[in-house]
């Protein structure tokens, strides 16, 4: 019996109790926040409805699966709408409640999947429409904009600002991994090609719940995750560098600079007075995030601004003020194939190497990866020349 279950709950990854909060509250300040603003908006005694019952099921895509293509904005606002239009004209032109019904739904599916907006909960609104009863089908058209339109706009409103206060990307914007204007990613050019995923899913002709952007970078880090088993056993302690040039966060940008042209280095770590990583300045962050005059670099006004709101205070022009923060580092007991898969998917040159205390212990850069491997392929092509007779 329990295999016959097993069929019945689908197969999804866990996650964490700190995500379920955050959708289960995000779900919480959302519908609240929906009814309160509509019912100001309409009054206590108004006999319009305040709240419709699809917004229940809009809540549980826009702050448990916000990442989904069927919970982004043009999905919920051109899914429910289209549906609400053709409700209401079903309704309006078929006397069977259940024909109607059934007609509002097919053509509202048809019509979404056509215009690229489909949010499930949206053929609820389009049953809402036909089978609400005599004070929805006395709104008539007017159900588009009342109580529907209104509803999902501030529904629509919480979602944007919860999810990104919360640190999620909402309207969600897919990863994609740096690289050169026109070229393709490192971790683009071998094993599967864009074009090879594209013509899965054609065969495949049916609408996934996962943006096609997301789909292929789980499967580029599926296939670096092969690599790294199958890679060999060497670590970041075997060949990082260990004299590093460090500098202080509140060290001047014009210090930053004078190291990284005296060292003749391209990146910086940054760490405090017990050597535990804080950030990391490249040549990059020198010249995206600071102005440069006849003095050399500074800060510039609009990210002075942009600082000052952000932290409640007036930035001084330091190191701290221009760092990338925080840091994707490597312990010394990772293997090179993981740092591999690691600088692919960024578009990063070198990664800070900490101990078990956090301290900085050293620095791999991508010139000391291209000789680990070639010597750990030149080892492997030694071990499998057979032996002459």
């Amino acid at each position: 019996m329990s295999l016959a279950l097993r069929h019945f709950i689908p197969n999804t990854p866990s996650v964490s109790l700190r995500e379920r909060a955050r959708s289960a509250a995000g779900a919480l300040l959302g519908i609240l926040c929906t009814g309160l603003i509509c019912r100001a908006a309409i009054g206590p005694d108004a006999a319009l409805p305040a709240l419709i019952a699809p917004m229940g099921a809009s809540a549980v895509l826009l702050f448990a699966v916000p990442a989904s293509p069927l919970a982004q904005p043009w999905s919920i606002v051109g899914g429910n709408g289209v549906s609400a239009l053709v409700g209401v004209a079903a309704a309006m032109l078929i006397p069977n409640p259940f024909v109607a019904a059934s007609v509002a739904i097919c053509v509202a599916i048809a019509l979404m999947m056509s215009l690229r907006c489909v949010h499930p909960p949206s053929g609820a609104v389009a049953l809402t429409a036909v089978l609400g009863g005599p004070g929805i089908h006395d709104l008539g058209f007017g159900f588009v904009l009342w109580p529907v339109g209104a509803n999902t706009l501030a529904i629509l409103t919480v979602a944007l600002v919860f999810n990104n206060l919360v640190g999620r990307s909402y309207p969600h914007v897919p990863s994609r991994p740096a690289g050169a204007p026109g070229e393709p990613p490192a971790a683009n050019r071998v094993g599967f090609t864009s074009a090879d995923l594209d013509e899965a899913l054609k065969g495949y002709d049916q609408l996934l719940e996962v943006d096609r952007s997301d789909l292929e970078t789980i499967l580029r880090r599926v296939q670096m995750h092969g690599y790294a088993r199958r890679a060999g056993e060497t670590v970041c302690a075997d060949i990082m560098s260990r004299q590093v040039v460090g500098i202080a966060p509140d060290a001047p940008l014009s210090e930053a600079l004078d190291l990284l042209r005296g060292h003749h280095i391209k990146v910086l770590p940054v760490t405090d007075e017990s050597a535990r990583v804080l950030g990391i300045v490249t040549q990059t962050d020198l010249l995206d995030n600071a102005v440069w005059d006849s003095a050399g670099p500074r800060l510039g006004w609009a990210r002075r601004l942009s600082l000052a709101a952000r932290r409640g205070r007036a930035p001084a022009g330091r190191v701290e003020d221009i760092m990338t923060a925080p840091v994707v580092t490597a312990r010394p007991e990772t293997r090179i194939a993981e740092v591999v898969a690691r600088l692919s998917e960024s578009g990063l040159h070198h990664m800070p190497v900490v101990g078990e205390d956090d301290r900085l212990v050293g620095i791999i850069s991508q010139s000391d990866l291209v000789v680990a491997l070639l010597a750990d392929a030149a080892e492997r092509g030694a071990k499998a020349e057979p032996v002459p007779a």
